[in-house]
């Protein structure tokens, strides 16, 4: 029987694991949560609960880092235990590992390692490039493609190509992602209101308003602490702020798009 085929999206805050043979793809975070410094107390989706909720004695980690790893051992010990998670991931499979566009040969050879030594036991693990899998993903035509131009947001980076005759022609990391907009939501808050959101309430913000949309009234309620009195409350938040809020980190990722494009164009022009 052919072994079954893994592909691994192992981005800074979300893993992405598809199986070829169920056609399917689930997801968890990439979190880890130590108690004392040193004692594995969750992993994955369980610990992405305690986030900005644990006791002292409790470190809600990221292992991955702008879409590297950087904590490999604690990245180790939570892929293998995710991959014990009653998902019947069959030994001796292949693995197609999908890395971003600019890492060196080393970060390379991390996430190589990271697969090939954990419990699933590889047969076979392959290093691709993103934006390469983003293009398969999409269904599109790599190899005979004239030109594509695929943009990549990410957790913590945003990731745009170039792709053409199959193969990379054009790249750029930008280090702005989802963490770059809710930090924007968190900051623009506290100095409208004087009232302290956190990580996580800052991203169901930016992800429950449509700001693509016409939409100016809408408005949600969420939990913080006010500054001034330092007692938690709950307060409502508008659509706007939320907007006005995620405007320049937009703009950088818009005038980079523009930059690349340009060069492209030029590329073509022959200037």
């Amino acid at each position: 029987m052919a072994r079954n085929v893994y592909g691994l999206d192992l981005g800074s805050y979300e893993i992405k694991v598809y199986d070829k043979k169920k056609d399917t793809i689930w997801k968890e975070k990439d979190v880890i949560a130590l108690r004392n410094e040193k004692e594995i107390f969750a992993v994955g989706d369980e610990a992405f609960l305690m986030y900005e909720k644990a006791p002292s004695n409790i470190e809600v980690v990221f292992p991955m880092k702008e879409g590297v790893i950087s904590r490999f051992h604690d990245m180790q010990f939570l892929l293998q235990n995710l991959l014990k998670k009653d998902r019947q991931f069959a030994r001796g499979s292949e693995y197609v590992v999908a890395v971003p566009t600019d890492v060196t040969e080393v970060e390379k050879k991390a996430f190589f390692d990271l697969v090939i030594h954990s419990t699933a036991k590889a047969k076979e693990v392959n290093i691709v490039e993103r934006s390469i899998a983003d293009a398969v993903g999409l269904n599109l035509d790599v190899q005979n493609t004239r030109g594509v131009f695929i943009v990549n947001f990410g957790g913590e980076t945003t990731e745009l190509s170039v792709i053409a005759g199959g193969g990379m022609v054009m790249n750029r990391l930008l280090k702005v992602g989802g963490a770059t907009f809710d930090q924007s939501v968190i900051n623009l808050v506290r100095h409208s209101h004087d009232f302290l959101i956190g990580r996580h309430t800052a991203e169901v913000l930016r992800k429950s308003f449509g700001i693509f949309t016409n939409e100016v009234e809408a408005m949600l309620t969420v939990a913080g602490r006010d500054l001034i009195t330092g007692v938690p409350m709950r307060k409502g938040i508008s659509i706007n702020l939320v907007r006005l809020a995620m405007k320049d980190p937009l703009f950088q990722c818009v005038s980079a798009i523009q930059s690349l494009l340009d060069r492209r164009c030029g590329a073509y022009c022959g200037t």
